[in-house]
């Protein structure tokens, strides 16, 4: 049983690292690829045929986007996975930036739901207050709805890499 455990410990020890490779993808811009495979894997495990449908060819959109190829990104990967120290890091950053998009996702649906109640609301006053058929109201109800709805389109994430999401009601 000794003879066992020492060899075991013994081949444990022979454990090759990964040297770093010439083309070592920079760690924010693997921070980057990981955050967008990450949301373009969830994307497609959400509702795999909207995703087929759009046709993006999820890794290799990425590859192009950052200007890499499978084999640098593996090679890289490599690298970084066996310094634990670097790939934590790394992925904390990630971590960092879902938790970011996250406040701000949570912050557009908020202010979407105001624009929409606010639209109601003004439906409702213009509704209780004046005639309905009165055309000037009509307008002015319009003109608010209008510049609500821009307000909201431009609180919009900007600079998203990946397409306008698509929710579950149209699929």
């Amino acid at each position: 049983m000794l003879f066992f455990v020492s060899v075991a410990f013994a081949a444990c020890q022979d454990i090759e690292k990964s040297e770093r490779p010439d083309d070592l993808i920079p760690e924010d811009k693997m921070v980057d690829i990981i955050t967008e495979i990450s949301l373009m894997q969830s994307a497609r495990n959400f509702s795999k045929r909207i995703f087929e449908n759009t046709g993006i060819k999820g890794k290799e959109y990425i590859f192009e986007k950052y200007d890499i190829d499978s084999v640098q990104f593996k090679h890289s990967n490599d690298y970084y996975a066996d310094n634990y120290e670097i790939y934590q890091r790394i992925y904390d950053s990630v971590k960092q930036g879902f938790e970011r998009m996250k406040v701000k996702l949570d912050t557009l649906q908020q202010q979407e739901r105001r624009v929409k109640d606010s639209i109601a609301e003004a439906k409702r006053d213009s509704i209780g207050t004046k005639d309905s058929l009165d055309p000037e109201m009509e307008n002015r109800v319009d003109e608010i709805s209008d510049s609500l709805i821009q307000e909201k389109d431009s609180l919009r994430i900007e600079n998203d890499s990946l397409p306008e999401p698509i929710s579950r009601d149209q699929e």
